[in-house]
């Protein structure tokens, strides 16, 4: 699984034009599942979501997590992290879970940050569903970060 983190003051998601979710200040957490990957890949990737520490403490250094921070966060399903630009200009997305696998994945992912942060500090968007999605991102500070537990090609070792 895939997870791109920003940093922000507040996000937001709408979707047909209403708003369905809004955080302030917390981590937008850009969501994507590829093939093969797991339950054991989205509790692990939401754990480490939940303890990286890019939230500024009292010295304004990126040195406190999520979790220790107070802040919130909005999880937005996104299979285009799993793009391969590599040939041509039309990118391809073999590599992203087919939507029955990758539904779950989300679901687990979401229910594991709840677990950590509290169901009242995660927010989220709706799996499949075209969302206009609000990110006013701080610093700017923006992380991938990908589960350990699957090799996936652009992640492998040569």
């Amino acid at each position: 699984m895939r997870a791109l983190v920003q940093r922000v003051s507040a996000g937001a998601v709408a979707i047909d034009g209403v708003e369905t979710a809004r955080i302030g200040r917390g981590y937008v957490i850009l969501l994507g599942a590829g093939k093969g990957d797991t339950a054991d890949d989205a509790r692990a990737l939401a754990a480490r979501c939940a303890s990286l520490r890019i939230m500024e403490d009292g010295s304004g250094k990126m040195n406190l997590a999520l979790l220790d921070a107070g802040g919130s966060a909005l999880v937005v399903s996104q299979f285009t992290l799993y793009a391969d630009t590599r040939k041509g200009n039309r990118p391809a997305f073999t590599e992203a879970a087919p939507p029955a696998e990758a539904a779950p994945l989300v679901e687990e992912f979401i229910a594991a940050l709840r677990g950590t942060l509290g169901a009242e500090r995660v927010a989220a968007g709706r799996f499949g569903a075209m969302m206009s999605v609000t990110i006013v991102n701080d610093g700017p500070v923006t992380v991938m970060i990908e589960s350990s537990t699957h090799n996936h090609p652009r992640s492998a070792s040569t």
